[in-house]
């Protein structure tokens, strides 16, 4: 049985537009291919999947060679807002997009939330 896109891309959607703040989501394989996606308009997904994949190699990376153990999350922070990686089971990545205005406890909370339902759907 193969991945369901589409429920994939439905559960981004809804965590996008139900979640204060959020400004995209995408799932992406470790190497760097886009499973699917809830990107603002003009993202390109290719691009946005391979350097997750990239910055997640290299977070691994860093925590083994500071051991620091596996690597849970990384944050990118910027002037608009913030990327967060998390892993979603072996075989992909959730990438969260989100303002400065959002408060980081309660998207940790969502994020958790989505991953359950993501995890479902990658199985």
């Amino acid at each position: 049985m193969g991945i369901n896109t589409g429920k994939l891309t439905n559960v981004l959607q809804n965590f996008v537009t139900g979640t204060n703040d959020v400004q995209g989501a995408a799932v992406v394989t470790p190497d760097g291919l886009s499973l699917a996606s809830a990107l603002p308009p003009g993202m390109d997904d290719e691009r946005v999947s391979a350097m997750s994949a990239a910055m997640l190699s290299l977070g691994e990376r860093i925590g083994s060679e500071l051991a620091r153990g596996g690597v849970d999350r990384i944050y990118v922070e910027g002037n608009e807002g913030y990327g967060v990686l998390t892993s979603c089971g072996n075989d992909a990545v959730f990438l969260v997009l989100a303002s400065k205005a959002v408060k980081q406890g309660i998207l940790m909370l969502e994020i958790k939330r989505a991953l359950e339902d993501l995890k479902t759907l990658l199985i």
